[in-house]
């Protein structure tokens, strides 16, 4: 039963997400904008509960806020969403297509083309995947030097797209829709392909059946009447990637249950004041999620905390910025690795990393490294990417090196002026932006590694810091190996 408070029940059409398993009670979030209009201005808890077109029931409480919004829609980071990229020529209803799905006006809409000129991205809960961020692109087919600008800025939401969705005009498939379809499948990206305005025009049935004998999942709909909106949400849910469904654990494969995971992490200057950073939170509830026991310490208190225990952890896990201080203080029996190592694994590809990593061997003084961070955060004083790990990398080297530094999704098209990439964990981008930038690189024949990496090997402890991943520590040796007989 809803607990005391304010109450509501709503029909299927007003609920975005439907249940997981709809025999069970399973959130259902409201997107009606007169049901929102009533709670406006109140924090007070909502419980919500209906039926849905199954006939299953859904129950829910959320907090709602000034703006009507469930509380905690948009608490999950982006990085942990799945990136759902609408793409399409200028005028086929993109933005009208976004605005039916979240039954907002996200999008600006108008009969100009052209209409949408930067991205335009909107977070929200689509069950059962969970929390998603539909991101709406400028047309493919914009014109002049400015429409050719935006042509580049949406190529680029191709790289962190999870799903897309290429929407066409009922009236027109061309070259266009074949170059983005070819984008998708290149990328391995899995897609939707929605033909819209069919309440005005029906499509080609000779486009239609070629899409259907390619097995393309196909949509017909009215997004200004809002037809064909279900059978979307329901392609989308079935061409998710299963590892975005079932996630690999971060940590659980590394820890049996019942076992204790020692979490290091410096209170310095980085650290933002009064919480901790997504990666040390995420590794929390992974080891809570998985049975496991945690203890958070800071560096300096590692080796007490240590002494007190009456077995030894089965890992430690690090900031790699205390890699030198959290090797020294505990045990070489008890294996260590850091938290951007354990997200080199989670958000990219761990062994072609450790590959990268070795080529810090091959720099010389004036070569040139590109240091890559997914967040704009404002950099400090002792700040890692811009001074810690110059400072390590130059140590040694022997000599000054040339370093270039981008942040947010900004990735240089050329890469071949660097003899070096180094990336940052990548918390804040999803694992599609991340294994993007690494096929890139590995096209232009650039090495690639990431912060706990590059920190660990010019410190000489690297190999301890891989010891819980047997795969990349053999990757490691034969990278190690291959280097040596060149030389």
């Amino acid at each position: 039963m809803p607990p005391p408070g304010r109450v509501a029940t709503l029909p299927v059409e007003h609920v975005v997400a439907e249940p997981v398993n709809r025999s069970a009670e399973g959130c259902g979030v409201c997107q009606s904008r007169e049901f929102s209009s009533r709670l406006h201005g109140t924090t007070d808890p909502i419980w919500v509960y209906g039926r849905d077109r199954f006939g299953g029931t859904y129950s829910g409480c959320f907090g709602y806020g000034k703006t009507g919004e469930p509380a905690g829609m948009k608490t999950a980071p982006r990085g942990l969403r799945l990136h759902i990229g609408i793409f399409g020529r200028r005028n086929v209803g993109k933005s009208s297509l976004l605005n039916a799905l979240t039954r907002q006006d996200v999008s600006l809409v108008s009969d100009v083309a052209g209409t949408t000129t930067d991205p335009v991205e909107k977070p929200m809960e689509l069950l059962p995947i969970g929390p998603v961020l539909f991101i709406d692109t400028a047309g493919m087919d914009d014109i002049g030097d400015l429409g050719m600008m935006r042509v580049a800025r949406t190529r680029r939401i191709f790289e962190r797209t999870d799903v897309g969705i290429l929407v066409a005009d009922a009236a027109g498939w061309g070259e266009f829709e074949e170059a983005i379809l070819a984008e998708f499948r290149e990328r391995k990206t899995p897609f939707v392909v929605v033909f819209n305005k069919t309440d005005l025009i029906q499509p080609d049935a000779d486009v239609v059946e070629v899409l259907f004998r390619q097995q393309v999942p196909l949509v017909f709909a009215s997004a200004t009447q809002g037809k064909g909106m279900l059978e979307l949400r329901e392609s989308l849910i079935k061409v998710t990637p299963d590892d975005y469904l079932n996630p690999p654990s971060l940590l659980g494969d590394l820890v049996p249950a019942g076992e204790l995971v020692v979490l290091v992490v410096p209170i310095d200057m980085e650290a933002p004041k009064g919480r901790l950073i997504l990666p040390q939170v995420q590794s929390i509830r992974d080891i809570l999620d998985n049975d496991g026991y945690c203890m958070v310490v800071k560096e300096r208190e590692l080796r007490e905390a240590l002494d007190r225990l009456k077995r030894p952890p089965a890992l430690v896990v690090t900031d790699s910025q205390a890699f030198l201080k959290v090797d020294a203080d505990t045990p070489r029996e008890i294996p260590m690795t850091s938290f951007s190592i354990l997200f080199a694994r989670d958000k990219g590809d761990l062994v072609e990393l450790v590959r990268g990593a070795t080529a810090i061997d091959r720099l010389r003084p004036g070569d040139r490294v590109l240091v890559g961070e997914g967040c704009s955060h404002h950099p400090i004083g002792d700040d890692i990417g811009r001074v810690k790990i110059p400072r390590w990398l130059q140590q040694y080297v022997g000599g000054r090196l040339e370093f270039t530094h981008v942040q947010g999704h900004d990735f240089p098209e050329d890469l071949s002026p660097y003899h070096l990439i180094v990336h940052c964990g990548s918390c804040v981008l999803n694992r599609r932006a991340m294994l993007s930038r690494i096929y890139r690189c590995k096209r232009a024949g650039v090495p690639i590694t990431n912060y706990g990496m590059a920190i660990a090997f010019s410190l000489g402890i690297f190999e301890r810091a891989l010891g819980p991943f047997p795969a990349a520590y053999d990757a490691f040796r034969e990278a190690r190996s291959l280097s040596t007989d060149r030389t």
